[in-house]
């Protein structure tokens, strides 16, 4: 009998630490990259960001011009030329494809660089205010469901209303 009542009571003990921790785990999800995009300071970011690339992709266009340009007058005097010209003609074909190479790889980085530089204040203060939110309402967790494909998620488990009205989002 003694043992019996050992074994209730540890499986009573079992049954209710198992509940106490359940419990306290609460997981919520929110859009992160959404959110970011409704934020008002997104459209001044991408504004920039396209004025910054569109720097780029000029000058692109103006070495894209020029290399049409001599490749067509290349083409068109090729039969006239002596090897040794035909041959310096090739090379700076070829030099001013490197350079398009090497310059669109450099503004990638550049524009890459700007592009962090720009969204990581907002992605700051959506991080906090999504900490502020998960605080108040309890959240051990907060996923991004952008990264993430739910089959079932509750909609009360969405942050997305609470965060957006925390930033004073419409």
């Amino acid at each position: 009998m003694k043992k019996l009542l050992k074994v209730a009571l540890v499986a009573v003990c079992f049954l209710t630490v198992g509940n106490f921790a359940k419990a306290q785990t609460k997981i919520g999800y929110i859009n992160f990259d959404a959110l970011i995009g409704q934020m008002p300071e997104a459209k001044t970011v991408k504004t920039t960001l396209d004025t910054y690339s569109k720097q780029f992709t000029d000058q692109l266009a103006a070495m894209q011009t020029e290399l049409q340009n001599k490749g067509k007058d290349y083409q068109a005097t090729q039969a006239t030329m002596t090897d040794a010209v035909r041959s310096a003609k090739q090379s700076e074909l070829q030099d001013i494809q490197k350079r398009m190479q090497d310059f669109n790889t450099t503004a990638q980085q550049k524009f890459d660089e700007k592009s962090n530089e720009l969204v990581k204040p907002l992605s700051d203060k959506a991080h906090t205010a999504v900490e502020a939110v998960a605080k108040e309402k309890g959240y051990t967790y907060v996923i991004n469901s952008a990264q993430t494909q739910f089959i079932v998620a509750p909609t009360t488990d969405d942050l997305m209303d609470a965060v957006k009205a925390k930033l004073g989002i419409k």
